[in-house]
């Protein structure tokens, strides 16, 4: 081990307070579904869709009840989750499309948790969909501390299953059997899988640690499955009408209630597929593999997510800065450091990845400078005090504007702003309607006052993401 190796586990064991016996830095599995809800999976409420392995994530591991997304879209989730700032800080906050392939691009220079990690001596990659910045432009995988990367650049292409072409870092692997609609490559799911099992494979023997970001593509529209993940929910005799809608250019599906159910059971059986290489490689405690999801279930009329209940008890879907778009499933599992069959009501949020694997990774304890998140090892790990956040902040231009702050069980919320910047304070007291269906703020104006100000003073201006109707002229 040379002296870099040293001083990075001595920094680990300052920060993480663990013995000698305990210091090699874990690797870092996180794994996140696309469009899940915060219902859609068994140990948070699913009676429906089967889900034995993510449900044993928790089992063996700790489960967040009060975790929030980045966004309640894609692309700026993606972007809290990776550079650990808040909507009203972040580089991107929403999505936005940059033709002929990708979104609104990272700048040059953004740090990210992979940019941490890798300069602390770990092997990097992600699998699956970026949604940063398109081919060429300054946000592909690998101009921000991606060594490796393999999937869907454009998150648009990733609406099918079954592309014409996928990217493995800046080259095109095509797929010639799926040209013109044909469908005849493998399932795109399944390559994301096939990609981190031979990673995995590649990395496990090597003393020096890894961070996968496996971004997978499901349950996100297209409804679009393999027949063995339909068949076991197709013979339950579920009333299952057929979808005919081409909406946003979706495929129809005959079966939308079986294909949605079957996507998140193919998932949770890959998911469980990782979980036992890892076992086979010797590497299971080594390894810290996390769970979540980008944002809220689909708010697609194409799938009535009341049959599934995916928001489970919360309001609203993807889109929404309600908790049913932004509250989403968090489950942290690391045999022998975080304690078995936990359930942690500690309010989180996505920007909070950035601090605690860099803590972990011994890159820097407590908040790297620049972040709004706050380390979760104290958590995680049961020792030392867990520092709490001061308040928690969304906002987004698109669905007509909208802003949303969490301080403590009090959540605030603004809809309307692009036709009322000055649209009232909805305030709920979560604690007692996690629903958000009672408006409180007529009996609560001094809170009203504390969120109002947060507004305004939380968040800086973004002349690409404007929250607000851009100013006529001399306004």
């Amino acid at each position: 081990m040379n002296l870099s190796r040293i001083l990075l586990a001595v920094l680990a064991i300052g920060a993480v307070g663990v013995s000698a016996a305990d210091a090699r830095r874990p690797n870092v599995i996180f794994i996140l579904a696309d469009d899940l809800g915060y219902g859609d999976v068994g140990c948070y409420g699913q009676k429906k869709i089967k889900t034995p392995h993510i449900d044993r994530l928790a089992a063996e591991g700790m489960r967040f009840t009060q975790f929030y997304s980045g966004s309640p879209v894609c692309a700026s989730s993606r972007c809290a989750l990776l550079t650990g700032r808040h909507m009203g800080h972040a580089y991107i906050r929403d999505n936005r499309a940059t033709p002929p392939e990708g979104q609104w691009p990272l700048r040059e220079g953004e740090t990210t948790v992979a940019d941490v990690l890798k300069g602390a001596g770990y092997r990097t990659a992600c699998v699956g969909k970026w949604g940063l910045g398109g081919p060429g432009s300054v946000g592909e995988p690998g101009r921000h501390g991606f060594d490796h990367f393999f999937g869907y650049l454009c998150q648009s292409i990733a609406h099918t299953f079954y592309p014409e072409y996928l990217w493995r870092n800046t080259d095109k692997v095509m797929l010639p059997e799926n040209v013109g609609g044909a469908r005849g490559a493998p399932y795109s799911h399944d390559l994301m899988t096939r990609e981190a099992v031979e990673l995995i494979n590649k990395w496990s023997a090597d003393e020096k640690p890894f961070f996968l970001y496996l971004a997978y593509t499901v349950p996100h529209f297209d409804l679009d499955v393999p027949e063995d993940s339909m068949t076991p929910y197709k013979a339950l005799g579920w009333n299952d009408p057929p979808d005919p809608s081409k909406g946003g250019g979706y495929r129809p599906q005959p079966t939308p209630r079986a294909a949605y159910a079957g996507m998140i059971s193919r998932m949770d059986r890959d998911i469980g597929t990782l979980m036992a290489l890892l076992k086979e490689k010797r590497i299971d405690e080594q390894t810290l593999v996390v769970f979540s999801s980008d944002n809220g279930p689909t708010h697609l009329p194409a799938l009535d997510v009341k049959f599934f209940e995916s928001a489970g008890p919360l309001r609203g879907l993807k889109g929404s800065v309600y908790e049913g778009g932004i509250r989403v499933p968090f489950i942290a599992r690391w045999p022998g450091r975080i304690a078995a069959g936990k359930v942690s009501e500690q309010v989180g949020a996505f920007w909070d990845v950035l601090p605690t694997l860099s803590e972990l990774s011994g890159a820097e304890p407590g908040r790297p400078v620049g972040t709004d998140g706050v380390s979760l090892v104290p958590t995680l790990l049961g020792r030392g005090e867990q520092k709490q956040p001061e308040y928690l902040y969304w906002e987004q231009g698109g669905y007509g504007g909208n802003q949303a702050v969490r301080l403590g069980d009090w959540k605030g919320v603004r809809t309307g702003l692009r036709k009322n910047e000055n649209a009232p304070v909805q305030l709920y007291d979560l604690k007692s309607d996690v629903g958000e269906s009672r408006d409180v703020a007529k009996e609560n104006p001094d809170v009203v006052k504390r969120f109002e100000q947060i507004l305004k003073d939380g968040r800086t201006d973004s002349p690409d993401f404007p929250l607000f109707a851009p100013r006529k002229p001399g306004n």
